[in-house]
Formats: structure tokens, sequence, C-alpha cells
């Protein structure tokens, strides 16, 4: 095994930072649905209009680095090994099989991990925040925006809600299924991959490749300089 800094450090402000937000949103979410009373319902809605949107402002900003580090190509659907990856997680993970789907720089996902985060980001958070921005202006006259009920919208609003609750439950659990229970816990909380050796080959390839794509459309001073990280970056790989 090999450790590999895989996950860069926005990468994991944004990971923590949302989980954070979600919980907090969950927590006084529920409450403003009576489901159970822990701060009030006052004091509910005020944090929870404030954590939506602190979340909304870090989504912007994350989209904004996902599409200038093209962070966004690892949300691409992809069918390869698609059946073998969810044949993995409905037996072969009880087995002890080998994992279908290795990480690179360029593919930290497994092809159901794209299918599912893709899925969360671009139909069930603008689900959310579009509902949750009718029942923000709901008493408020606004034109195009005033509602003569609130039924549809509270109707999507928990379904969103309780999808982002099942999403969460499923990938606590797929936390703990990783080379040991802890493993990918500690790399997102320190950037760090323990990757199979013949795996980092690929990352160490990946690295090269873009360097000497970068070096091309670069000055010869700038790209020594970009090969010299590039060769320290493989050097990380320990």
């Amino acid at each position: 095994m090999k450790k590999v800094y895989l996950y860069k450090g926005y990468e994991r402000f944004w990971h923590w930072s949302q989980s954070v937000l979600v919980f907090i949103l969950i927590v006084t979410g529920f409450e403003i649905h009576s489901s159970y009373s822990l701060i009030g319902f006052e004091n509910a809605v005020r944090i929870h209009n404030i954590t939506a949107w602190t979340f909304l402002v870090l989504t912007v900003f994350t989209i904004f680095w996902d599409f200038t580090t093209d962070e966004w190509k690892q949300y691409i659907p992809t069918s390869k090994n698609l059946k073998a990856q969810i044949s993995f997680y409905l037996s072969g993970i009880f087995k002890n099989a080998p994992h279908p789907a290795g990480k690179t720089i360029s593919s930290k996902l497994n092809p159901l991990q794209r299918l599912v985060y893709l899925g969360i980001k671009v139909f069930v958070f603008p689900v959310m925040f579009l509902t949750g921005f009718l029942y923000y202006f709901f008493h408020y006259p606004v034109q195009g925006i005033e509602l003569s009920s609130l039924e549809v919208i509270a109707v999507l609003h928990t379904r969103g809600a309780f999808a982002v609750v099942a999403f969460i439950i499923v990938h606590l659990y797929l936390i703990t299924t990783g080379r040991t229970v802890t493993s990918n816990l500690k790399a997102m909380v320190t950037g760090w991959e323990e990757i199979e050796e013949h795996e980092t080959k690929h990352i160490e390839e990946e690295i090269m490749a873009e360097t000497k794509t970068l070096i091309r459309n670069a000055g010869e001073k700038s790209g020594r300089r970009k090969l010299r990280k590039a060769k320290e970056a493989v050097a990380e790989i320990v």
C-alpha cells in the first residue's frame, strides 16, 4: 500500500462544512415540522434560514471551484464497471472481494457514486433550494413567487429532506467499508488515501501527462517550474 495525496484542501473544507450545514438543516427542519422540540419553533426557523443561505453561498463557491479546477469531471456518469460496482455492494463487499473500481486523481468516485452524487447535486439540492426559496418568500408578496398554497412545495421539500437523510445513512455506512473501518474517514480529514501500489502507477502517469501538456502550453521557464512541481507531487506518493 502507498499513501497518495488525493483530496485537496478546499475539497475537504467543502466536504466538512457541507456536512455541518446539512446536519443543522436537518435538525432544525424536522423541528419546524414539529417532529420534536429542542430549541423552539422560532429559533429553529431563524437558524434554518441562516444556515440555508450559508449553504447556498458555499454551493456557489464550490461550483466555481469545480469548474475552474476541472473537478466537475469527477461526476460524469460512466457505465464502465457499473454492474460490477452494484454487485460488489450487494454481495462482494460481504465476501471480502476486491473493489472493482480503483481511485485516481481524475477518478476519485466509482461509477455508482458518480450517479448518486450527480443526482444529489443536479436534482435533490436544486429542488431543496427552490422549494426553500418559495417557503422563505411565501408571506412576502414578490411577483412570480406568491403562491395560493404551500402544499406541493411542502411535500417536495420534505421528500427532498428524506432523500438527503437516506443518502447520509448509506454514506455513513459506506465510510466504514474501506481498507479499515476508519481509513476513508482519515483520508477525508488528512487528504491522504492509502492505495494499492499498482494503482499509484496510474496516478503517477496522470500527474506527468498533465504536466507535459501544461509545459507545451507554457513558456520554457514556467514549464520547468511546473515539471519540478510534478516531480515533487510524484515523490509525495509514499
